[in-house]
């Protein structure tokens, strides 16, 4: 299923993408060594339920995962690169730590991720990796015009990760969101302008660039969910969800300036 939404709608969703971007930056804020993967997920639940939102993620239990998921975000860390399950894991400085999280606020959803490393002992190659999903991001919405089509996000992703040396999976990736969080059109990590979904006015998307070190290759974890690198190397995860409006693409999920 498509949604294209009416410009109400798209305003009504800016809440729940400024929920999600102000929630990622505080937790950010709060994680160091010493966190337990366990109080991320209580400290997002904590504010979930302050606000009156709804997880995505909690109850969901889609044909990839082993589900329900039982938990309110996603923390994956140094090889789990994608729905990496919260457990009883406590944080050690160097750890490369992502964050994805999705909420649904009066009706609509946004979903966005991020990536950085616990404490202060920050390796180059982690910061290439982190920087280099940031960039295809910012190089996927920028392709994100009226009349452009989701080959365009796909394929201005893939020249950014291709182009930092990375090999590309394009198993999971972009979604369309709206008062579902999982929804067509799948925009895939890498592709080819012109082709796929044309873009219009009212869609909701989430843009999210993930790579892995030094492979294309994903293994379950024994958690039936947490997605890992297969050679066990780092990876890094980035996502916003856009509005696309009359105007060009907006940015629902920034953190808080």
């Amino acid at each position: 299923m498509i949604e294209v939404l009416s410009a109400r709608q798209l305003a009504a969703a800016r809440p729940a993408g400024e929920f999600v971007g102000a929630t990622l930056a505080e937790l950010r804020r709060r994680t160091g060594p010493g966190t337990n993967l366990l109080d991320i997920d209580g400290w997002a639940a904590e504010l979930i339920t302050k606000v009156g939102a709804v997880s995505c993620y909690y109850d969901y239990a889609p044909s990839f995962g082993r589900g329900p998921f039982g938990k309110v975000i996603c923390t994956s860390v140094n090889d789990a690169v994608l729905h990496g399950l919260p457990h009883d894991y406590v944080l050690s400085d160097g750890d490369l730590l992502s964050l994805d999280f999705a909420v649904n606020v009066d009706g609509l959803v946004a979903d966005a991720a991020i990536s950085f490393v616990v404490g202060d002992s920050v390796a180059a190659s982690d910061q290439k990796l982190i920087e280099a999903t940031e960039q295809a991001l910012a190089a996927g919405i920028a392709a994100a015009g009226q009349g452009t089509h989701t080959g365009d996000i796909s394929a201005a992703i893939g020249q950014v990760l291709t182009g930092a040396g990375y090999l590309v999976n394009t198993d999971f990736g972009g979604h369309g969101v709206g008062t579902t969080m999982h929804q067509d059109p799948h925009i895939p990590n890498n592709g080819r302008p012109g082709r796929g979904y044309r873009l219009r006015p009212g869609l909701l998307l989430a843009i999210e660039p993930w790579v892995m070190a030094d492979t294309d290759t994903l293994i379950v974890d024994d958690d039936g969910w947490t997605l890992r690198s297969s050679t066990g190397s780092r990876t890094a995860h980035t996502e916003h969800t856009i509005a696309l409006t009359e105007d060009g693409p907006q940015i629902l999920t920034l953190a808080p300036s």
